[in-house]
């Protein structure tokens, strides 16, 4: 009888001093893995490698930002040098081993997000690596949540003058926002809120989820956040310009339902780019909307914001 052949080794790293094996594979956020364990978003115990001798055949990584619970599985990685059918193996094994060691008991899994090229559909070695690695997470119960445009005004993009059709205030504080972005949700285009939506929240439960979760975490001055109004003080929507650990963006954006389709929404963008533009030292603004969000992708692109690659997000029911 042939003897079985072992498999890999799985385990998380040590401490910050393996970090090198860790990215013995290569990803595009590679380069913020030392500054995240520094400030307490990774932990070493969150980031995860499949070792084949002292070969690196696959590697997973969680994020947090707030250094608690992990949020989001954000690195998944296997050996592209491995037949098609062991890729698939390796990397499910990989996440079936360390998943219950990150996500504590009762807890859902994080969301998993991957950035991918624009056109990775049309590459074929584009192709290949996203689903070696979306078809691994698929045999662990994943599936395809949403994909996503994201996007980046870079310095030196004009940004249109203040039209005047919109008067701009800061938002008040939370239940002023709140106000305007419960009705904004109850006719969202944005897959994560229409989730929240079908798993029974009010469009109220949503807000108030998206506020405390997302937009509450910004460290960054709450008079950069604006409410539009037309010239008799009714509202029409809001933008939420921020900084996250990384990047100026554009957190959060809205129109209120009888106001969609008459243009408020370049008049909202503008003024976000425009908040964020003046801070000393922004060199790009990020933002993201949906693929099938096509009104919010159109007004992207009419400021002048450019699509530089995709995000493919996956949940486990």
């Amino acid at each position: 009888m042939t003897p079985a052949v072992p498999g890999p080794t799985f385990r998380p790293l040590s401490g910050p001093a393996e970090l090198p094996l860790f990215q013995s594979l290569s990803y595009v956020l590679d380069h913020e893995v030392a500054g995240d364990l520094e400030a307490g978003r990774r932990s070493p115990s969150w980031l995860w490698v499949a070792l084949d001798g002292d070969r690196v055949v696959a590697r997973a990584g969680w994020w947090s930002g707030s250094g608690a619970a992990p949020a989001l599985l954000d690195f998944f990685d296997v050996d592209d040098a491995l037949p098609a059918a062991e890729r698939l193996r390796v990397g499910a094994a990989l996440l079936e081993a360390a998943t219950p060691a990150v996500v504590p008991p009762d807890t859902p899994r994080p969301e998993y997000e991957r950035f991918v090229p624009p056109d990775w559909r049309e590459d074929p070695a584009a192709r290949a690596v996203v689903e070696a690695r979306t078809g691994a997470l698929e045999r662990t119960g994943a599936r395809l949540l949403v994909e996503r445009l994201r996007l980046e005004w870079r310095a030196g993009t004009p940004v249109p003058e203040d039209t005047g059709r919109l008067r701009f205030r800061p938002v008040r504080d939370r239940e002023d926002l709140l106000a305007l972005m419960t009705p904004v949700m109850e006719g969202t285009l944005d897959a994560h809120g229409k989730q929240d939506l079908a798993a029974g929240m009010s469009a109220r439960e949503a807000a108030e989820r998206h506020y405390d979760e997302e937009l509450a975490r910004y460290s960054t001055p709450r008079d950069w956040w604006r409410v539009g109004e037309l010239p008799g003080g009714e509202p029409v929507g809001f933008v939420v310009p921020a900084r996250n650990n990384y990047n100026p963006v554009i957190a959060y954006i809205g129109v209120l339902p009888g106001r969609r389709g008459q243009g408020y929404v370049d008049d909202l963008l503008a003024e976000g780019t425009r908040v964020l533009a003046a801070q000393d030292g922004v060199e790009r603004v990020r933002a993201a909307t949906d693929l099938g969000n096509q009104p919010m992708a159109r007004a992207f692109r009419r400021l002048g914001y450019v699509n530089f690659e995709r995000a493919l997000n996956m949940v486990w029911d």
